[in-house]
């Protein structure tokens, strides 16, 4: 492994860290536990997350990659594109454009970067089930620009346990506490961080199959509840960006408790 010091992190709710802990409490998430990881093995690891939710690629790009380069990372993460992806606007030659455009940035400033492959999202809401073409799609393109610019690429897609009901929140849209573990960890061996390995990939124990019924309930209470109000925001062009800012817009040392951010 790489001697790291400076880590930032770039992208959208997930990497913010949605889905671990909340706005009262105070966001946890993947990138969080990787500066930790990272500082475990590097003492003085200093640690920036630009990540705004709601936020696409182009705008992950335009808001967050220069304020990235100025703090002149040795170590980066980019995710970013399922944003795009969920609407009917969606342009993957635009998302492949402007990841490029972070991933050349980044690496020819020197950072190592890695990223990370989605998940089939059909197996984790059926709702979404129509774009998993789009998905197998996208992935493809992560990987060939990762090898164009030797970034470290965790794959979720691979592994079973990444669509276990365990791994994400109520709203299915974010990881849930043991899935942002499982995502640093993934990306903690990516990064070569020493004690990590493919332990992530680990599948979970059995969960018994809820009867017909329940999963028409909860699907029912999942479309009222968090889809419902999704369209409702892109209808009324609002967004959850909105009036948001980056948790961590500069370099900060780790305080050594359980919280980066």
């Amino acid at each position: 492994m790489s001697d790291y010091s400076r880590y930032v992190a770039i992208g959208d709710s997930q990497t913010e860290g949605v889905g671990d802990g909340d706005d009262l409490t105070g966001l946890r998430g993947w990138a969080d536990r990787l500066a930790e990881h990272l500082a475990a093995a590097n003492p003085g690891l200093t640690y920036g997350n630009l990540a705004v939710r709601g936020l696409r690629t182009r705008q992950i790009r335009e808001t967050q990659l220069d304020v990235a380069l100025a703090l002149r990372p040795d170590v980066a993460t980019v995710m970013a594109g399922m944003n795009d992806l969920i609407r009917p606007s969606y342009d993957a030659d635009a998302v492949s454009t402007d990841l490029e455009a972070m991933f050349a940035a980044l690496t020819s400033a020197g950072a190592t970067v890695a990223t990370c492959t989605f998940p089939d999202i059909g197996m984790i809401a059926p709702a979404a089930r129509p774009l998993r073409a789009r998905v197998v799609d996208l992935n493809e393109r992560i990987l060939r620009l990762a090898q164009t610019y030797d970034v470290r690429v965790v794959r979720p897609d691979l592994h079973p346990v990444t669509t276990d009901p365990r791994i994400w929140a109520v709203d299915r849209l974010h990881a849930s506490p043991l899935g942002h573990e499982r995502i640093a960890a993934g990306m903690a061996q990516a990064l070569g961080v020493p004690g990590f390995d493919d332990a992530w990939t680990t599948a979970l124990p059995p969960l018994g199959r809820p009867p017909v019924l329940s999963r028409a309930i909860n699907e029912s209470r999942w479309l009222a509840t968090f889809l419902a109000p999704w369209v409702a925001r892109r209808v009324h062009g609002r967004s959850s960006a909105d009036g948001r800012v980056a948790k961590r817009p500069a370099l900060l040392p780790m305080t050594g408790d359980r919280s980066a951010g």
